[in-house]
This record gives C-alpha cells, sequence and structure tokens, in this order.
C-alpha cells in the first residue's frame, strides 16, 4: 500500500457569536442561525470564496429536527455550493473539538486544503417529548379501525399522559449509569476532596475574568448575533458581576441536595452559541498568503469511567 505522508495544518482564524444563557423559553436563534452568523462573517473577511473550501464539518449534539444534518444545511446557507460535503459529527460536550479533529484529519491526508469546522447549539431549544406511556396510547388511537375502537381508546387517556420528557435532561444523563452530569461532578468533587468553598471560589474567578476581559476589549473573537425577530447580542449574557462569595453560598445543592456541592451559581450554564475555526494547509496558506494563528500539533481523546466522566479531559 502506498504510505500517506501527514501534512501539517494549521488554523488561520477563528470567531463565535455571544454565548447566550438559555432563560425560560426557547432562544430566538436556531443552532443553524448561529452557525451561520459566524461562518457568514468568518468567510466575508477571507481572500477567497466559500466556494474553494473543501468541507464543512460541525459538531452538534442537538439539532433541531429539521437541521438533522446541520453542517450540510450551514454550508449551504453559506453560499458554499451543492457540490460541497458537509457532515455533523456529535461527541457530546466534545463535539465541536471533535469536528476539528476530522477536518485536520482530511487536510493531513491530503483529502481538502481549506476546511470550516466548529460547533454550535441551541440548548434552549431542546425538545420536550411525549412520554412512552402516551406514545403508546396514541398509537392505539390511530391505530383504532372505526369510531367504536377510537372511542375505547380515548376512554383509556390518564392526565399523566401529558407529562413530558425534558430531552435536555435526558441527554446530560448517562444511561449506562443513570448518573447526570451534575451527579458525576459530585463524584469527583468527593473523590478529590473539593470543597463546596472551592467550588464557589472558582465560579467566582470565573465570572470575574470574563468582566474583566468584557471591559478591556479582550473578545475579539465574539461577533455580534441578530435574529430575525430584531434582538441583537453583543456579548456573553450570563456574565454575573453582582455576585459574590456570601451570595454564591446561600444556594442550595441541585443533585445531591443532603450531602452535594454543585449548585446552580458554581455550575455551566445551559447556553446557545457557536464557534468555528478556518483550517488550512500549508499549501493554501502559500495560495491565499493567509495569517497563521496556530499549527494544530496533535490531538489525543480518551475514555474513563462514565461516572466520572469530567476526567475525561484530565487524560487526554
Amino acid at each position: 500500500m502506498m504510505e500517506i505522508k501527514a501534512r501539517d495544518v494549521y488554523i488561520v482564524d477563528g470567531a463565535r457569536t455571544p454565548f447566550l444563557k438559555a432563560r425560560s423559553k426557547p432562544g430566538s436563534l436556531s443552532a443553524s442561525d448561529l452557525a451561520v452568523q459566524v461562518g457568514r462573517e468568518l468567510l466575508a473577511r477571507q481572500p477567497f470564496a466559500a466556494t474553494d473550501l473543501g468541507e464543512v464539518v460541525l459538531g452538534c449534539v442537538m439539532p433541531s429536527p429539521e437541521e438533522t444534518n446541520i453542517a450540510r444545511i450551514v454550508a449551504l446557507r453559506l453560499g458554499c455550493g451543492k457540490a460541497m460535503p458537509a457532515w455533523t459529527v456529535q461527541r457530546n460536550c466534545a463535539s465541536g473539538m471533535q469536528a476539528i479533529d476530522s477536518a485536520m484529519k482530511d487536510i493531513m491526508t491530503g483529502r481538502h486544503d481549506l476546511v470550516l469546522a466548529g460547533g454550535t447549539e441551541a440548548m434552549s431549544r431542546a425538545p420536550l417529548l411525549y412520554n412512552q406511556h402516551m406514545v403508546n396510547w396514541l398509537a392505539g388511537l390511530w391505530s383504532a379501525k372505526n369510531w367504536g375502537d377510537k372511542l375505547k381508546q380515548i376512554i383509556k387517556f390518564r392526565p399523566g399522559y401529558l407529562s413530558p420528557v425534558i430531552a435536555l435532561l435526558k441527554g446530560l444523563t448517562d444511561p449506562i449509569v443513570n448518573l447526570s452530569m451534575g451527579q458525576t461532578a459530585e463524584n469527583l468533587a468527593y473523590r478529590f476532596g473539593i470543597s463546596r468553598d472551592e467550588m464557589d471560589l472558582f465560579a467566582l474567578e470565573s465570572h470575574r475574568r470574563v468582566a474583566v476581559a468584557q471591559e478591556n476589549h479582550r473578545l475579539a473573537e465574539v461577533l455580534p448575533a441578530f435574529s430575525p425577530t430584531g434582538e441583537y447580542f453583543v456579548e456573553d449574557d450570563g456574565v454575573r458581576r453582582d455576585t459574590t462569595l456570601e451570595k454564591l453560598a446561600t444556594l442550595k445543592p441541585i443533585f445531591d441536595k443532603k450531602f452535594g456541592s454543585v449548585t446552580a451559581g458554581n455550575s455551566s450554564q445551559v447556553t446557545d452559541g457557536a464557534a468555528m475555526v478556518l483550517l488550512a494547509s500549508k499549501e493554501a496558506i502559500k495560495k491565499y498568503k493567509l495569517p497563521v494563528l496556530a499549527r494544530i500539533a496533535d490531538v489525543a481523546w480518551a475514555g474513563v469511567d462514565p461516572a466520572e466522566m469530567g476526567l475525561g479531559p484530565v487524560y487526554a
């Protein structure tokens, strides 16, 4: 077999939307809307056309039903052309990183010279689903052959059938160990002796750092996002400038109410947002005279016990 010499892969540009905290209703931007807003601006400032890309690779855990292969939809909306391939990857929280890894391999092997890659998510739009009782009841109703059978099925209906299944909570729960991400965080806090005070202090510092970065205009990669309803967003809106250790200490644990330490204040928020990078080979950099932000030296992944999923990046 012919040996393929791996080529160097470079990051030449990147951008993201503001990260928008999910409120009490679906956000005004879908996952594809968010990705298109980033991709459009990112491509507009390049010396090449969107059709010069080799492919688009996007990570997304919960695309809406009408955005199943969301990368393809985004590529078409960006004007990449009908002939350009685009595909979606999913590795839970690391889906955007997986997209970059996948795109990198295609450049390394000589398949493409320019690839747009990244991740997008509209977590606020995660659907509410029918529970299994409701699904079975509807199946019986739809299969009834006459009005008599339909009436018999209607009588079987119970109000509890309308209790929804929250897809977001399902997605954040590992079915092998039946633990949510918050519960696995409690496991790690117990194993490594991480105290509630340490968690709250880390959370406070996180908010402080973002606030300082915003005030000093250090987040140049953040692009404004505009919704079809006329709303616009210019910065991450989950920052709590008024929070204090005293305020954080008043919050109750969520996942282990009696002994836990993980609260709404020291957890990551449910977020809508998109981020993308342009990857290029050395040949593309020379051809289009592109700047180089970084070279991707290597990538590593690791699997761990699902009950301690947060350790994955440590081993990687």
